[in-house]
């Protein structure tokens, strides 16, 4: 968080995130020579990543043109042997490479849902995830909207979605059980976890519920439920699938720019996001294996899992060199992220191992839909972003109160003159003073209602930190909850939940009391040993085959000259910079 001055008024999203960066990280420069030319400022250009200063210093070398080295007398009729050789070799290398991208292809695209989307039960259509309960019958059987779910308003009140009135429903607590409940928490992506079910009054104004028809036996939950105009206790299920929100008392002011020092237990779901022991990013924990952050982080080359290391407990950047971080299983960027106007800023992580929960490392709450804020709702933003503009990060996880801005004021053509979207939200104070900078990002703007903490920002980001009308601007997770729950229930790397009890229509409705999600059905439907993270696996190794090949083509094809000319010594995936 910061307090200085940025860039001219309309200037858009700008700064970005420069890592962690301790003291004494690098030696002293030697004194300039004076310059009989007068230095002009290079212009400035927005990075498309999170840029970083190289540990190791580099040189900038000349070109050199190789030289070709003269055969000696005698030896053109071996160079013309060796010449058919390497041709020979490398058709038949071509030949071997096609060949095996031609059957690994083939045994990919017998999946054809795994790109495409979803299959719709036996009738093998597939529909896009995006398509599932969005009130349109997509698929022949209505599949895509029979197991729709949602927690609703601060009293988390289980809705279910019907496809008949294309409408969300409150569940009726008559009849309703615990093992229900964990069935719908299953189904929202909670795979092994389960907090609370309870009754609460209906304060929605619902004429039209959800009921349990107990006729109906061992059959799929949501093929028990029906509508009714009655509920006859008058309470509706309030369903809480994990335990978030919570934190320890709040009996201090801290800052991020125009803070203080956070307290260990103080925000207990905030996570420091590194590449190579750099601290890049901030996050948010919702469940004990999925972080949210922001898109802008996991820009390419840092899209890959592989580069991520997650830290969560701990509250100095100094003590996460000897802490024990968790690595990073899949990074998953919303779809419709814009780079260039940080539109649809949210990303996902989920981690290879699941955190261990403690009064140090807790989930932070999903905003529901119906969740009702304040124009000026107070938040606040937390992170070990630096403490001004253009300084370094902190050592010292930092947190500091702010409020919401209207869309309105903050579009205005004296502070961001529409350049944010419905995706976006604007947060801190227009007079400046207090606001998050870089190193922030990804991290969370929660507010405080009923008594549980509420995740409804991502930092993504702003002109200048702390300038008067340039407040910080984050993504709007009220708006990609349906999008969060979606990542989560439909990944096909995950293997499909057990059903609660054991029944003979468990293999046609998807377990009795417990039913499975379409993916898992779909890929039980293809035969025992048929599991999605093959076929995603076949793929890979086919696109890992040809790209070899052609790469083994240009290699043999090129000349000498234009490989070395290109100066690229980075290995092929790896970052272009060095940490």
């Amino acid at each position: 968080m910061a307090l200085n001055s940025g860039p001219p008024a309309g200037v858009g999203p700008y700064y970005e995130n420069h890592g962690y960066q301790p003291e004494g990280l690098y030696p002293t420069p030697p004194a300039a020579v004076p310059s009989a030319y007068a230095v002009y400022p290079a212009p400035y250009y927005p990075p498309t990543v999170p840029q970083y200063a190289p540990r190791v210093l580099t040189h900038t070398s000349t070109p050199s043109s190789p030289t070709q080295p003269k055969s000696p007398p005698g030896m053109v009729c071996t160079s013309k042997t060796k010449k058919v050789l390497c041709i020979t070799f490398t058709l038949g290398a071509v030949l071997a490479g096609a060949v095996l991208a031609a059957v690994l292809l083939w045994k990919f695209l017998e999946n054809k849902c795994l790109m495409s989307g979803i299959e719709c039960g036996s009738s093998g259509t597939c529909v896009s995830p995006s398509h599932w309960c969005d009130g349109v019958l997509h698929c022949p059987s209505g599949e895509d909207e029979n197991q729709c779910a949602r927690l609703y308003g601060p009293n988390f009140v289980l809705q279910v979605f019907s496809a008949q009135k294309g409408s969300w429903h409150p569940v009726c607590q008559d009849d309703w059980s615990e093992g229900y409940g964990r069935a719908a928490c299953q189904d929202m992506g909670y795979r092994n976890s389960f907090y609370s079910s309870r009754g609460v009054v209906d304060d929605s104004g619902a004429t039209s519920f959800m009921k349990l028809n107990l006729s109906a036996g061992n059959a799929d939950l949501y093929k028990k439920l029906y509508h009714s105009d009655v509920c006859s206790s008058k309470m509706v299920v309030s369903l809480r699938c994990i335990e978030c929100g919570v934190t320890a008392k709040m009996g201090r002011q801290s800052r991020i720019v125009g803070g203080t020092s956070a307290a260990l237990g103080d925000w207990p779901w905030q996570v420091s996001l590194h590449v190579q022991g750099v601290h890049v990013c901030g996050g948010s924990i919702i469940t004990p294996q999925w972080i949210v952050t922001a898109a802008h982080c996991v820009e390419e080359p840092l899209n890959s899992p592989r580069h991520w290391t997650v830290f969560a407990g701990i509250l100095r950047q100094s003590f996460m060199f000897y802490g024990h971080g968790y690595r990073v299983d899949k990074v998953i960027s919303h779809p419709n992220y814009d780079s260039k106007t940080k539109n649809n800023d949210i990303a996902l992580m989920k981690l290879q191992t699941p955190l261990t929960f403690s009064d140090k490392v807790k989930a932070v709450c999903l905003p529901n839909p119906g969740m009702m804020l304040e124009p000026e709702q107070p938040c606040w933003i937390s992170g070990w972003g630096a403490t001004h503009e253009k300084g370094k990060t902190s050592d010292e996880l930092n947190a500091a109160p702010v409020r919401l801005i209207e869309p309105r004021r903050c579009n205005s053509k004296h502070v961001y003159n529409s350049l944010v979207t419905a995706a976006m939200i604007c947060a801190g104070y227009l007079q400046g003073t207090v606001d998050s900078c870089q190193g922030d990002s990804g991290g969370p703007l929660v507010t405080l209602k009923s008594h549980i903490w509420w995740l409804i920002g991502d930092t993504s980001w702003g002109s200048g930190c702390a300038k008067a009308n340039r407040p910080g601007v984050y993504g709007n997770v009220t708006v990609f909850t349906d999008w969060i729950y979606r990542q989560m229930r439909v990944t096909f790397l995950s293997p499909p939940p057990r059903a609660l009890h054991a029944c003979p229509e468990a293999q046609n409705s998807g377990g009795c009391g417990g039913p499975a999600p379409a993916r898992a059905r779909r890929d039980r439907s293809r035969g025992q040993d048929s599991w999605p993270w093959e076929a995603s696996a076949d793929y890979a190794l086919a696109l890992l085959g040809l790209r070899l090949t052609l790469s083994f083509l240009r290699e043999t094809t090129q000349p000498a000259s234009t490989r070395s000319a290109s100066g690229s010594c980075s290995p092929p995936g790896a970052p272009r910079y060095l940490l």
